[in-house]
């Protein structure tokens, strides 16, 4: 039972559940670094590095990061500081197979078994996801999420982790934010292959879709007794009018961006709204008829939300051009709301009963599965002017993004939303794609200019304060 501020905690408003799940999230490619060494293949981003440097922020890629690959037992002692009881990351699919198949590669086993007994030995449940956008290039030459084999390459590479980790691991992730990849990758040119096409958008998001289901089954088929679920960036779509053409815009954009993948996920199925809106502009996927049953049949145990801001919508206010490509925007504006919150620093709006809407949503009309917030931050630049002279960097504004999100939680809890954890992004300032080390999202500050040094920032030392609480 959640507790209040009438519950003898002394001076703490917002006291949390028993055993709440405080932590962060991370991903291979933005922390690990060594994208060469120890038999590591090569993926989509350390090829696109290679051939197109000028597109990352101040010509800074994937090869470095943030070292963790050989401070990770530092690492890790910095998150017990912080109070962490247990950590998101992922394991990179071409550090395992460097060709994406074949043999595994020992170097890499040998690594993350270290990086979760450590983990363990320092009370740190360790969270791991399968895959966060980091294709490896060889499957990337097939086609990627195209090609259906890329499927049942992944789905082996799922199961050697499984077997190699389950023992220890106990809460699997087959994919962080699976939208992602389609819109960047596919529609506007943010990752690699960097294309502008609906039709392989929508069968790279159906692709995932099955090999979601697909790794699924086979985690159940191995009786492993942990859970397994899904990451997904849910951004909630707000009309700007209850006006039924910015209503029927928002449900587009809705179906298009969130429900796509959270209804197969959580119910096995497909909105027919979504369907309809597919067949009626032909871009249906390319399909078998034996993979709805596997879809409706290996549905998640637990969800994962990544939360960072809304999306605003108004119905269109000019017709598009029709002859352009196909293109989402063709069916919605985007609206910037009179008096919103902005994070000056990365241009986002901040709108934290964002995150309680999608918590009660999911209560609501997904069974309230058992779920947490599996990623929420605020990335800010230069944040070196905040440095005092102890080389403490005082985010305070990271701490109010905090705070304001997590009331909201909190009331969602107190609502009875099935929510265990909070995980923010993220524990050290990573490289974040083409953006690479521009804004700054850690508790731990990253020195690029002395060998990564660490230094835990403001914010590392509240999370750690939140975490003895249990609360603020």
């Amino acid at each position: 039972m959640i507790q209040t501020n009438e519950d003898h905690c002394g001076d703490l408003q917002f006291v949390f559940p028993e055993h709440f799940w405080w932590g962060s999230s991370s991903s291979a490619t933005q922390m690990e670094g060594g994208a060469y060494k120890d038999g590591k293949g090569v993926n989509i981003w350390d090829y696109w590095y290679e051939t197109e440097p000028d597109r990352f922020h101040h010509g800074i890629g994937p090869t470095q990061t943030s070292q963790f690959y050989e401070k990770y037992r530092e690492d890790i002692q910095l998150m017990k500081a912080t109070g962490h009881n247990s950590f998101r990351f992922s394991i990179s699919w071409s550090r395992m197979f460097a060709k994406g198949v074949g043999e595994v590669n020992p170097k890499a086993v040998s690594f993350y078994n270290n990086v979760i007994n450590e983990l363990i030995k320092q009370g740190i449940e360790p969270f791991v996801n399968l895959y966060h956008f980091d294709m490896p290039l060889d499957m990337q030459k097939i086609g990627g999420w195209e090609n259906r084999d890329v499927v049942k390459f992944y789905v082996n590479y799922a199961k050697s982790c499984f077997e190699l980790f389950g023992d220890r691991v106990k809460k699997w992730f087959t994919h962080n934010e699976p939208i992602v990849p389609v819109e960047c990758g596919y529609l506007y040119g943010h990752h690699y292959p960097a294309l502008c096409d609906f039709q392989k958008a929508v069968q790279v998001a159906y692709h995932s879709m099955l090999a979601s289901a697909e790794v699924i089954r086979v985690y159940k088929q191995l009786w492993q007794d942990g859970k397994i679920g899904i990451i997904i960036n849910l951004t909630p779509s707000y009309a700007r009018s209850a006006h039924p053409e910015d209503v029927k815009a928002a449900n587009i954009a809705d179906l298009l961006f969130n429900r796509s993948f959270l209804d197969p996920s959580v119910k096995g199925g497909y909105p027919v709204e979504l369907v309809e809106f597919l067949r009626n502009h032909n871009f249906l996927p390319s399909f078998e008829r034996e993979d709805l049953k596997t879809i409706k049949e290996n549905t998640i145990d637990l969800l994962g939300i990544n939360y960072y801001q809304p999306r605003r919508i108004k119905a269109k206010e000019h017709i598009p051009n029709p002859k352009a490509p196909f293109m989402p925007e063709q069916f919605f504006d985007y609206y910037e709301m009179p008096g919103r919150k902005m994070n000056p620093h990365r241009g986002w709006e901040i709108y934290e009963k964002g995150i309680y809407d999608i918590l009660i949503n999911v209560k609501n009309n997904y069974g309230n599965i058992e779920c947490f917030i599996s990623e929420n931050g605020m990335g800010v630049e230069n944040e070196q002017r905040f440095l005092d002279d102890d080389g403490c960097i005082h985010d305070d504004y990271r701490i109010d993004f905090f705070k304001g999100h997590l009331r909201w939680v909190h009331k969602a809890i107190e609502e009875g939303v099935n929510v265990k954890g909070y995980h923010l992004w993220t524990f050290m300032d990573n490289w974040s794609w083409l953006n690479a080390y521009k804004n700054r999202y850690g508790l731990v500050s990253v020195d690029l200019n002395r060998d990564g040094a660490r230094m835990v920032k403001k914010s590392g030392l509240w999370f750690s304060k939140l975490a003895e609480n249990n609360g603020f």
